[in-house]
């Protein structure tokens, strides 16, 4: 069933590496490894992978490194970062370069394994839906699929795959609180106590790009114990 899907582990760490490349080619995938940065962005730049995982810390350029140049490039490709460096400013470091998902270690291999399917799950129902959503508007935002670009109130921002994904589900709900789960569901397909802090961390840096000021947010809103809300039109509901 994963015998098409091609994915590249980055770890300087051999036994790490090895166990991984076991495991994860075990599951039907295909595997290549690099045991350092340098090594991992030029495989990652000639080759066409369907995931990437990352260690951060790695001799000649780190996983933030890596992963930020990959992105430049190939702004689709999901990526996981798989790390001890586990706070949450490592992540929120981590999420600004642009992973998509990120395991600290030790890990159980299961874990990594649910990870890699629910990203692969995630980016083939993104590849299928395209044309669905190749621009979508709402009051002062929009969102355009092929970029990875949201213009909000005229102004143009960059935003992360997994930024993106966010917006586009609480632009399916106008106006209406979107839990947690909900958005666990549907852009990452899978939920735990971690993946919730993960939302978190991720909504954080979506508020910081689309409002004037992320401490008073017009556009995205904390439902408190249920989630968040978009309200597109300037904090107004749409009648």
């Amino acid at each position: 069933m994963n015998s098409n899907k091609r994915l590249l582990i980055a770890d300087d760490d051999d036994q790490i590496r090895d166990l991984l490349v076991f495991d994860i080619q075990s599951s039907g995938y295909i595997v290549d490894s690099a045991q350092d940065g340098e090594i991992a962005l030029k495989k990652a730049l000639e080759n066409n992978y369907d995931l990437i995982i990352l260690d951060v810390m790695m001799p000649k350029m780190t996983g933030y490194e890596v992963c930020k140049n990959i992105r430049l490039v190939k702004p689709d490709v999901p990526i996981l970062m798989l790390t001890a460096k586990g706070s949450i400013k490592d992540k929120t470091e981590g999420f600004d370069v642009g992973a998509d998902d990120y395991l600290v270690k030790p890990f159980e291999i299961q874990e990594v394994l649910l990870r890699i399917r629910a990203l692969l799950r995630r980016n083939d129902n993104k590849i299928e839906q395209k044309t669905e959503k190749e621009i979508l508007r709402a009051g002062d935002i929009e969102i355009l699929a092929d970029s990875l670009e949201a213009i909000v109130a005229g102004k143009k921002v960059k935003l992360t795959p997994t930024e993106f994904e966010i917006l586009y589900c609480l632009m399916q709900h106008l106006n209406k609180p979107v839990s947690l789960a909900v958005l666990l569901d549907e852009v990452w397909g899978y939920g735990s106590d971690e993946d919730v802090r993960m939302v978190r961390v991720h909504v954080g840096g979506l508020r910081q790009k689309i409002e004037e000021d992320s401490r008073n947010p017009k556009y995205l809103h904390t439902v408190t114990n249920v989630g968040y809300k978009l309200t597109p039109f300037g904090g107004l509901e749409e009648n």
